[in-house]
């Protein structure tokens, strides 16, 4: 483990009795990075990330988390932050007595309430947590998961029930503590927030990491597409294509180039293509085929 890599989890299991939920996992985070973790529901996301907090044990494999067990209660724990998928509150306290008792009991200094006015919950501060929304309690396990700008921190769907202008501001902050020197850990359902704000995206399906990379990385290698309305001549089409829904694909990792190619022996021939499209290929593609694809790390 070098100094720059902050996890290192080489072919880690975790099963429950006979169900393995994680099978084989390797897995790699540099400091300062965002690393998002994406799978269908069922896919060891949770299980891996409860793993590496050191709220598991793992079955098989070696797990190792800012040079040590992530399970070391004095030395490793005290230097992450954790934002589980739910979290149990004392509902007689209020919001800014939560976030300061968890700053005091993980030895880590912030101002609660600039945390808390930057999820958009200053007004909330004195409100006891059993009067809380889910969404506003959901706001709250973030400012604790952040407070004193852990090491590492760890991010267990931190958007589930936020509507866009809570999700845009959390999003934000998730952003401050990045460059503030934290390097983060998520999962989540919005692929979308993958793509804007990871820079590396490791997917999961039946507790094997799929595929794994930066956005760039993913979508180049799933193929584009070309489709159009069949055509005469199309024997001598000198691209691969198929019959597809009643129009003709091209899959392509040259989407430019193909599609030139394309339009010049279509013009040579004074032949129209109709229902003419082109497509990148795009996060939600990739995602879209974890069943079919070889894992990783197999």
């Amino acid at each position: 483990m070098t100094n720059s890599t902050v996890i290192q989890a080489t072919g880690l299991r975790v099963s429950y009795g006979s169900f393995e939920a994680v099978s084989g996992v390797d897995l790699t985070v540099q400091r300062g990075e965002i690393y998002a973790l994406l799978g269908t529901n069922g896919a060891g996301k949770t299980t891996t990330l409860e793993t590496l907090e050191g709220h598991r044990a793992p079955s098989a494999g070696t797990v190792e988390v800012l040079g040590g067990d992530p399970a070391d209660r004095k030395r490793i724990r005290p230097r992450m932050g954790v934002m589980l998928q739910e979290t149990g509150f004392a509902g007689e306290l209020t919001t800014i007595e939560m976030v300061e008792l968890v700053g005091r009991l993980s030895g880590r200094s912030d101002d609660a309430m600039r945390l808390l006015q930057a999820v958009g919950l200053a007004d909330k501060a004195r409100t006891r947590l059993d009067q809380l929304s889910g969404g506003q309690k959901r706001r709250v396990d973030f400012v604790m998961a952040i407070y004193g700008t852990p090491e590492l921190v760890f991010l267990d769907e931190p958007t589930t029930g936020l509507d866009p202008s809570a999700r845009e501001a959390l999003w934000q902050v998730v952003e401050d503590v990045r460059r503030a020197g934290s390097t983060i850990v998520l999962t989540t359902h919005y692929l979308e927030e993958a793509e804007r704000h990871a820079d590396r995206i490791g997917l999961m399906h039946e507790g094997r990491l799929q595929r794994e990379g930066s956005l760039q990385e993913l979508v180049e290698a799933h193929p584009s597409r070309i489709r159009f309305a069949p055509v005469e001549g199309l024997a001598e089409l000198p691209l691969a294509h198929r019959l597809d829904d009643e129009l003709v694909t091209i899959e392509t990792s040259e989407l430019q180039d193909d599609l030139t190619a394309l339009l010049g022996w279509a013009a040579a021939r004074g032949v129209r293509l109709d229902r003419l499209s082109a497509t990148s290929s795009s996060l939600e593609d990739v995602f879209r085929q974890l069943g079919t694809a070889q894992p990783a790390n197999a």
